[in-house]
């Protein structure tokens, strides 16, 4: 009987698994329009001055840019099919051997998730116009974050992209 190759595949290249990107609720874009046209149509019956103008458009183009800068925010999971991969949260990466566990977080639990029970040292990646979020629980000695809070809207798909490493 041949011995058996144990060496990684050489095709174990980190493929997504997971990947969301925490855009603002394209209402608030409907909202803007809209209040953007009430002031537009106010200030061309009233006759206003140029700066009215000049407000109408700089800010609503405020809030674009802040609508856009808040909704830059990307959640992924790579993983390679063997075990190993990486969570990204941000800017912040999370190999898949530091995490113990993960759960769902509903919207009914949120609120005390974030308040009083919050650990200060934990990993927080928050959007308050998503409604739902997973804790991810690390098992490593030498990082003292408890665990990373990471909002998302799909949180049974999140949860499911990351493995479970707690053993009992």
């Amino acid at each position: 009987m041949p011995e058996e190759d144990l060496r990684p595949s050489p095709d174990r290249v980190p493929r997504p698994v997971h990947s969301e990107r925490l855009r603002v609720p394209a209402w608030w874009w409907v909202v803007l329009a809209a209040v953007t046209a009430l002031v537009a149509a106010v200030a061309s019956v009233l006759g206003a001055p140029w700066w009215l103008w000049l407000l109408t458009v700089v800010v609503p183009a405020l809030f674009a840019w802040l609508f856009v800068t808040v909704g830059r925010e990307r959640i992924e999971v790579e993983s390679d099919g063997q075990g190993g991969g990486t969570l990204y949260a941000g800017r912040a990466r999370l190999p898949f051997e530091a995490i113990s566990r993960s759960a769902v977080v509903p919207a009914t639990a949120k609120q005390a998730a974030m308040g009083r029970q919050l650990d200060p040292e934990a990993f927080v990646v928050h959007r308050g116009y998503v409604p739902t979020m997973v804790i991810v629980v690390l098992d490593d000695p030498l990082d003292p974050t408890p665990y990373w809070l990471i909002s998302t809207r799909d949180p049974e798909g999140l949860a499911a992209a990351l493995p479970d490493n707690h053993y009992s």
